[in-house]
């Protein structure tokens, strides 16, 4: 088990929106989709751009990078489309009443 660190409250976040967050040195974009939230890294694999700072796909559960539009599976981190060809990592969140929290390996 990793290492649990709450990001914010729930309602911090409105659905379809994304957050940059930093854990230590891990940048992590934080997703809403409806009730469900989401935790990717928040670099680009493609060139180093923060992915929260990109458009939320809510019905394809995706985040596209802003800067060349690779896009992102927010399940699993795999590419969803070019240029970038290498996935991003994705992390378990847990949510506790009201607090969001992201797991780190």
């Amino acid at each position: 088990m990793g290492e649990r660190v709450v990001l914010c409250h729930k309602d911090d976040l409105a659905p379809g929106q994304a957050r940059r967050f930093e854990v230590g040195e891990t940048r992590v974009a934080l997703v809403r989709i409806g009730d469900e939230f989401y935790a990717v890294g928040d670099r680009c694999s493609h060139e180093d751009y923060s992915l929260a700072e990109g458009e939320v796909w809510e019905d394809e559960c995706e985040i596209e990078c802003p800067r060349h539009g690779s896009t992102f599976d927010l399940r699993t981190g795999a590419v969803c489309s070019l240029p970038a060809t290498k996935p991003v990592p994705a992390f378990a969140v847990e949510v506790t009443g009201d607090d969001v929290a992201v797991v780190l390996p």
